[in-house]
């Protein structure tokens, strides 16, 4: 695959697509009908390569991976160990899979990788001196557990009638409405945890453990503090104010607990064959990695340019954040 179609190396040997970073057409003003439809239908666009698969994954994992409701009505280790048992499984899978393929097999070898490093073995900044090994430890010691307990707290309470229910049977329109407040919640959720979290004491506290990945890898995703873990999952809490289901619930969970692993990967794209490549470009956050505040959020809802903290990749958007800097005298 010739990456030199999509893109090219700047002078400092980082890879960067050609094409600018930009949202997609749900808040354009004026509204844009046609680029709207084709932006909701295409590839990729609102339903695809994301929001489906996620919306579909929570359905299994509530039918298949998750004790019937009526189980959570009495607090007990037993069903609390199988749903974290069940989430340690799907961080393993999607994050080793992410791992395996890019990092251990290197089926693409630098192809599309935005930093042509690979990550670091020998580096006291990191836990047991290994960036891989940190970035697995903080996501299975820290990041599970707490994505877990947020689980527990809101599945105890739908089954107590503290969170507020809804039946698909008898409100299917709203039932399916969630499934597209879902993506909303989980963008806006966590563009303002990120920016809380670049709060200098904040971040000297607990968000500096995650930017110490300034050549982020798929494990790098969730490799944060605890204290970053409550923050960035807090957003589950919402589901006490909005009645739902609890595949909602796990729908947004799901995602904040292994939607990381993709946007981190460090790859614009994956290579499927000789002419083929899926665009999976988180470039927008492996420039908030890079230069550290610019793009806290990325996806359908323009935050960063609401906010003023937006970096397309282009050499202009680089001399307006100088200017910025410069500005405040960093």
């Amino acid at each position: 695959m010739d990456e030199s179609k999509f893109g090219a190396e700047d002078s400092r040997g980082y890879w960067a697509p050609d094409k600018r970073i930009s949202y997609g057409p749900a808040f354009a003003w004026p509204p844009q009908p046609r680029a709207l439809l084709k932006w909701f239908f295409g590839f990729p666009g609102y339903l695809f390569p994301w929001n489906v698969p996620y919306a579909i994954a929570a359905v299994l994992i509530w039918l298949y991976l998750t004790p019937p409701l009526e189980t959570f009505e009495t607090f007990s280790l037993s069903w609390v160990g199988i749903i974290l048992a069940r989430n340690y499984f799907l961080a393993v899978c999607v994050y080793g899979a992410w791992h395996l393929w890019l990092y251990i097999w290197r089926k693409q070898d630098t192809q599309f990788k935005y930093n042509r490093n690979w990550p670091s073995t020998d580096a006291t900044a990191f836990t047991f001196n290994n960036q891989t090994y940190d970035n697995m430890f903080w996501t299975l010691a820290s990041g599970v557990p707490i994505w877990t307990a947020y689980e527990v707290l809101l599945l105890w309470s739908y089954a107590n009638g503290y969170a507020t229910m809804i039946n698909p049977t008898d409100n299917p329109v709203g039932f399916i409405a969630l499934f597209f407040f879902v993506p909303f919640v989980h963008e806006v959720g966590f563009y303002f945890a990120h920016r809380s979290l670049h709060w200098p004491p904040l971040y000297r506290i607990a968000h500096k453990l995650h930017h110490r990945n300034v050549n982020p890898g798929p494990w790098s995703g969730l490799s944060m503090h605890p204290i970053e873990h409550l923050i960035y999952f807090a957003s589950i809490l919402i589901f006490f104010i909005v009645p739902s289901h609890p595949i909602h619930m796990i729908n947004l969970a799901s995602r904040l607990g292994v939607a990381p692993a993709q946007g981190h990967t460090g790859f614009d794209r994956v290579v499927m064959g000789e002419e083929t490549a899926m665009d999976t470009s988180y470039y927008a956050h492996y420039l908030h990695h890079r230069y550290f505040e610019v793009n806290y959020a990325d996806g359908m809802v323009p935050l960063d340019k609401w906010f003023g903290s937006f970096h397309d990749g282009s050499p202009e958007a680089d001399e307006a954040m100088k200017a910025r800097r410069l500005r405040r005298g960093v």
